[in-house]
């Protein structure tokens, strides 16, 4: 496991995020799916992409995003520049996403470490001043 560190901070903050296409149509394929793939890889905040995977009608991400970008924030931002990059690009898109909407509105996240909850509740105990609980 690898620390990255800012101008004051050092962290380790890793997130699985995944978002589906609106009504999961099954459209990420060829060069739809290559124009995707090259516009989410742009360096973008300070965020890195440690791995992903582009399914026919879904995104798997797994980043490492520093401390002062919310991932709403980042999803956000992806989501809505490659939305409006593709259709755009694709203009063939507009027959089944109308709306401007490429992208469902939803996604799901969780974050990725090495050290449990209960890890860290043995670590505050061992660490207690004597006589002081909280």
């Amino acid at each position: 496991m690898s620390y990255t560190s800012g101008s004051h901070t050092v962290f380790h903050h890793r997130y699985h995020i995944v978002w589906i296409t609106k009504c999961r149509y099954k459209v990420l394929e060829g060069a739809l799916r290559e124009r995707i793939r090259t516009i989410i890889r742009c360096k973008e905040l300070g965020v890195q992409i440690v791995s992903g995977v582009l399914s026919r009608e879904h995104v798997h991400m797994f980043v490492e995003i520093p401390p002062h970008i919310t991932v709403s924030d980042f999803v956000r931002r992806v989501k809505g520049r490659s939305s409006h990059r593709v259709q755009m690009e694709f203009p063939d898109l507009r027959k089944c996403y109308w709306g401007r909407h490429f992208w469902a509105r939803s996604y799901f996240f969780t974050t990725s470490g090495n050290i449990t909850d209960d890890v860290i509740l043995q670590y505050l105990q061992e660490h207690e001043p004597t006589g002081v609980r909280r």
